[in-house]
């Protein structure tokens, strides 16, 4: 059976270097909170390759399509494996993703914020196998998210 790295490899893909959070961003949090065999993970938005933050902002609806959001919430899952891998190390030891909850910044009546959700949870469930990557989910639309991103998501897993 393949590891995440592996898959992630053969899809082609890249995980950006973990977070670099400007100096004057104060965050009294942690971006990946590991409790024993339990992981939560904070609200994530996109990232460069380099690690900073990256959007992207705006209304989903009005500045960015459905499907550029999409493919920005798959670009949010690469940064939140980042950062992950970082906190525990190899992606292996992901025994379960349990819940992906995903905030959409929605233009007034704009309804497809699970279209756009689709983009991370289609990833995750590729690169770790249906039996690991299913998961329960949310998407919801707002009506604005800070620093005016687009999309951020948020998710909990377990270790093996």
């Amino acid at each position: 059976m393949q590891t995440p790295e592996e898959r992630l490899a053969e899809l082609g893909l890249q995980l950006p270097a973990a977070i670099s959070l400007p100096p004057d961003l104060h965050l009294p949090f942690a971006l990946i909170n590991v409790r024993g065999d339990r992981v939560f993970v904070s609200g994530h938005p996109k990232q460069t390759s380099e690690g900073a933050i990256a959007g992207p902002y705006g209304k989903v609806g009005a500045e960015l399509s459905t499907e550029e959001a999409a493919l920005a919430a798959r670009d949010i899952a690469l940064s939140v494996l980042a950062n992950l891998r970082a906190e525990i190390g190899p992606l292996s030891r992901v025994a379960g993703w349990s819940r992906v909850f995903g905030m959409i910044n929605s233009a007034p009546g704009y309804d497809q914020q699970h279209l756009v959700i689709n983009g991370f949870s289609d990833l995750i469930v590729d690169v770790f196998g249906a039996e690991v990557g299913r998961h329960a989910r949310s998407a919801i639309g707002v009506a604005g998210l800070p620093m005016n991103f687009a999309i951020e998501i948020e998710a909990e897993l377990s270790l093996a």
